[in-house]
């Protein structure tokens, strides 16, 4: 079931709206994200790469909706920032325009977790080569040869650093790293919880009701996370707070998390 849309102006609810005004040129993204929406072998992946966590190991959806969400919030982070003056330096770096920042985060945003169709024990190393297999046939419709080096190159760096071990060097690549930390409400561990599935990440994820992300007082993001119970602590403190360190977003993202169940006070509020 979809989830209702949140508020706020340029593509600020859950879906990235291609139709709605952005603090940044989409023209290319849309044209990226038509034919990687409707591309065969990356549907095809994105179904594939979460047999391995979910239904084999009981993890977290890594599958599409996971993409969906985190793509979406990716660019929702990246409209947000943008509002707020904030440059990037993944594109610009490379000599590239400033329309292919946000195609290098649409793009990284779907392919980050390719690699769980070898495994998810150190599936962010598989998904490099895979995610480059993917990109070399799919830029060279929208790029010439160097420029789609240049796109390839930031997309995959990336995709290596929303894995916590490996520091990002780009505020795109950052986006990518907090984006993913952001998909943690209930709907993620449906499939795991009904099947029998009560481990931590598990439990922490039914315990979040709800991620927002707006346009902040004292920084260009504010988060509000609406968890129901004490266990989302686990997904806030633990997990996102990891995402969050060294992603060169730190100072310009808030997040507050609050628990909104009356009957369960252990922990009221936790802000990063």
């Amino acid at each position: 079931m979809d989830l209702p849309p949140e508020s706020g102006e340029g593509g600020g609810g859950r879906e990235y709206n291609p139709e709605a005004e952005h603090d940044f040129p989409d023209e290319k993204l849309n044209r990226v994200l038509k034919a990687v929406e409707s591309d065969p072998e990356i549907r095809t992946y994105l179904r594939a790469q979460n047999i391995n966590p979910v239904d084999r190991m009981g993890y977290n959806d890594h599958g599409k909706k996971h993409v969906e969400i985190v793509r979406n919030r990716a660019l929702r982070l990246y409209d947000l920032l943008k509002r707020g003056d904030v440059e990037f330096n993944g594109a610009r770096d490379q000599g590239l325009e400033e329309a292919d920042e946000a195609v290098i985060i649409a793009l990284a945003a779907t392919l980050h977790d390719i690699g769980h169709v070898v495994h998810r024990d150190e599936h962010v190393y598989y998904s490099i080569p895979l995610a480059a297999d993917v990109l070399d046939r799919l830029l060279p419709d929208f790029y010439g040869p160097e420029e789609a080096v240049k796109v390839k190159s930031e997309t995959l760096h990336a995709i290596l650093c929303h894995h916590t071990a490996e520091e990002p060097l780009t505020r795109e690549a950052g986006i990518i790293r907090v984006a993913d930390g952001l998909d943690m409400e209930r709907g993620r561990s449906r499939a795991p919880y009904e099947q029998g599935g009560r481990g931590i990440n598990t439990l922490s994820s039914q315990a979040i009701q709800s991620v927002r992300l707006e346009e902040g007082e004292t920084t260009p993001v504010y988060v509000e996370i609406e968890m129901t119970n004490a266990a989302g602590v686990y997904q806030v403190d633990n997990l996102l707070k990891a995402k969050l360190q060294g992603s060169l977003l730190e100072d310009l993202v808030r997040i507050i998390a609050i628990n909104t169940k009356r009957e369960d006070r252990l922990v009221e509020r936790i802000e990063l």
